[in-house]
């Protein structure tokens, strides 16, 4: 009895302006819905992708992956000035993976059951859930590419990286990806970005960009009274092969939209990469798992120093709603 695969279904799109850059945040929405007229099954990934579960379109349009990503191409191109390099494949992970391949105009496909052969030739840290730290610990037994990570043994995984986490490399090195495409998840999450002019090599730059960053997705919270519980970090930096990007996330240690709480955490998760001598091209910054205010547990401070600052944040927002957002900001990004 053959194996059957299941074909290319889900569609992972990078966008970028004609001419270069990010859509600003109406171009995106409009980009959302665009993609909403073929399905209803779209996850916003801000500030420049986004995926979709097409399956039902295939049939409905009686095209494949790539026929069909065509035609959203040249949509998003005739009617926001988009353009999108896609990627097409049986699972979100995949997609994302073949999306970093694809270049502008282009679409990727991984065809169905040949996700571990696509992958095989990939450094161990492109693979989903893979740092620097974990990316090194590997290598240190030899476990330099993904296809080397899905020849070992589960168990020899499971003693060098831990049960749970083994499990995840061991599948994902074979392109099993459990997760599905989770529709209108925009409302569950905020984002912005920061591009550098050159590649930059100064660490006080970069984190300079986290806390604009932080803070005007803090500001940005507060406005519309809600709160986050976890924050995620992309960091693009150039390598041998051109660029790549790396992304890791937190959990607050509650709901916050708390600027400097925002910032100490983003700066934890930069830390981590271990990224000091890197050629960062540009920073990203995500509030997850957004929720009202009032709604959100609080642990009251007794720090007086805390409350403080909360009591100047607020007074800072009321600055900024009234004469603009550089009105009021902290004396770093100032100078």
């Amino acid at each position: 009895m053959s194996d059957t695969y299941e074909e290319p279904g889900i569609l992972y799109l990078r966008f970028r302006k004609v001419g270069g850059g990010l859509p600003d945040s109406a171009g995106y929405a409009g980009l959302l819905a665009l993609l909403g007229a073929f399905t209803p099954v779209v996850e916003a990934a801000p500030p420049d992708g986004v995926l979709a579960d097409v399956r039902g379109a295939l049939r409905y349009f009686g095209r494949d992956a790539a026929g069909l990503a065509a035609v959203i191409r040249v949509r998003a191109l005739a009617l926001h000035g988009v353009d999108c390099a896609i990627g097409a494949a049986e699972n979100p992970m995949l997609a994302r993976m073949a999306a970093r391949r694809a270049a502008p105009g282009t679409t990727c496909v991984v065809p169905g059951g040949e996700g571990a052969a696509f992958l095989a030739a990939e450094p161990a840290v492109a693979l989903d859930g893979v740092g620097a730290a974990t990316a090194r610990t590997l290598c240190g037994y030899g476990l330099d590419s993904v296809g080397r990570i899905a020849a070992a043994p589960l168990a020899t995984l499971q003693r060098i990286t831990g049960v749970r986490t083994g499990r995840e490399l061991w599948e994902r090195a074979r392109g099993i990806d459990r997760t599905k495409v989770v529709p209108n998840a925009a409302a569950r999450s905020v984002a912005a970005e920061r591009s550098f002019p050159r590649d930059e090599l100064d660490p006080e730059r970069q984190r300079r960009a986290l806390m604009s960053l932080a803070e005007e997705l803090g500001a940005r919270m507060r406005g519309d009274g809600q709160v986050c519980r976890a924050l995620a970090v992309s960091v693009r930096y150039a390598d041998r092969t051109g660029y790549s990007t790396l992304t890791r996330s937190r959990t607050l240690r509650e709901p916050t939209a708390h600027s400097a709480d925002l910032t100490g955490l983003a700066y934890r998760i930069h830390d981590s990469f271990g990224l000091q001598r890197a050629r960062v091209r540009g920073i990203g910054l995500r509030a997850e798992g957004l929720t009202d205010r009032e709604r959100a547990a609080h642990q009251l401070s007794f720090d007086p120093v805390d409350e403080r600052a909360r009591r100047i944040e607020a007074v800072a927002d009321r600055l900024r709603a009234k004469f603009g957002p550089q009105a009021v900001m902290p004396g770093r990004l100032a100078a």
